[in-house]
């Protein structure tokens, strides 16, 4: 693996971290208090061609390969952590969805809209019951003449509530345990039965909606569904396997934010006639802070080379992604404990880091259900 970036690599980081500076920095604190879904950000972003980073232009996409997109994400993530969420779920989770198990048609009709940003994606999977125990699900599609009828509910959707193409998950064969879920494009201005419960209100992750999901009667087309009956429980492992890597871009870029604030405000704050930066105590902190960003930034390129080789990178995405949501959460509060009692307020973004940075240990895989995966795959070698 190749530890310098190409020239189109530094391209992308340097095009997508001069956005984030001049447009999504002096926003993020905005978005963090309103909550309301930056759409503006969201067309920008699309104009710049990173809705659709790691897909083939046949589909109108940027044709990036997976060190520059997670890069990207990396990069945007550090200006917001929730406008990080909304391009990950938007295209690691629905577009992939689409690119990986679509056909033709589907590719053409629902991916290319998700990439040029027409369409805004997201990943229906999680129930109150069935998290990470996705066998547990309840929403069922019953066969209704040419098409399905959708019975159910579903919970914690990112972007759910201004999704245009929703990759949904759903039984249609009760009694086949994991091998009866398939999947499904759901359209929901067209779909009636497609009812918004309502978003969650949220520690952070500010920015990117939480919705709960109800399907009354929702009659799809059978041409919605995605691969074979019974592919589903198949189609969200692969996926999420893929997510994973751009979790970890996502914690690497917030670990980065945290970081950059942290030097800045140590350079500045003085303490007994000094920059409190001189004191070795905090030089340590910050010491500790750049190793393990850098340390989660070598482990997310590794999963993403492998993945780009197509290789199996099942441990090594579960390892970038637990590794990175763990030292993004530890990095942040080291920022807030550099800023001492200023860390604990919101007059500057240390806490919002600390909020933003908690989430991925939680979606995509809560951090105990990593370290079974990866215990699991190590042990099979």
């Amino acid at each position: 693996m190749e530890f310098t970036l190409t020239e189109e690599q530094r391209q992308i980081r340097d095009t997508v971290a001069e956005f984030v500076d001049e447009e999504v920095v002096p926003r993020a604190a905005e978005i963090d208090e309103t909550d309301e879904f930056p759409a503006d950000l969201v067309e920008e972003m699309a104009d710049l061609g990173l809705m659709g980073m790691p897909f083939p232009v046949e589909y109108e996409g940027a044709g990036l390969d997976y060190h520059s997109y997670a890069i990207g994400l990396e990069e945007i993530s550090r200006g917001s952590g929730g406008l990080g969420t909304v391009v990950a779920a938007h295209t690691s989770l629905a577009g992939n969805m689409l690119y990986e198990f679509g056909d033709e048609a589907q590719k053409q009709e629902y991916l290319t809209a998700l990439n040029t940003g027409e369409d805004i994606g997201a990943f229906a999977l999680s129930e109150a019951e069935a998290g990470s125990d996705v066998p547990a699900m309840t929403t069922a599609a019953e066969r209704d003449g040419d098409g399905y009828v959708v019975n159910g509910g579903k919970l914690w959707i990112s972007n759910g509530s201004v999704a245009d193409t929703v990759t949904l998950f759903a039984k249609t064969d009760p009694d086949a345990g994991r091998k009866g879920i398939s999947s499904f494009v759901v359209r929901p201005e067209e779909d009636d039965g497609f009812v918004v419960e309502g978003t969650e209100d949220k520690l952070g992750d500010k920015g990117c909606p939480t919705a709960e999901l109800r399907f009354d009667d929702m009659w799809i087309p059978e041409d919605r569904l995605l691969g074979e009956e019974g592919d589903g429980f198949v189609h969200a492992l692969k996926t999420l396997n893929g997510g994973r890597i751009t979790i970890a871009a996502r914690s690497v870029g917030i670990a980065r934010a945290a970081l950059d604030e942290a030097k800045s405000y140590a350079q500045q704050r003085e303490q007994f006639d000094r920059a409190i930066a001189d004191f070795q105590a905090i030089q340590h902190k910050l010491a500790d802070m750049d190793t393990k960003a850098r340390a989660a930034e070598l482990l997310m390129h590794e999963a993403a080379d492998l993945k780009m080789r197509d290789e199996d990178y099942i441990k090594e995405a579960a390892q970038a992604k637990l590794y990175a949501s763990e030292i993004a959460r530890e990095v942040a509060n080291e920022g807030i404990q550099i800023h001492g009692g200023y860390g604990y307020t919101k007059d500057f973004p240390a806490e919002r880091f600390y909020r933003d940075a908690k989430l991925s240990e939680i979606y995509e895989g809560t951090s105990e259900v990593l370290r079974n995966t990866i215990a699991q795959q190590l042990l099979d070698e």
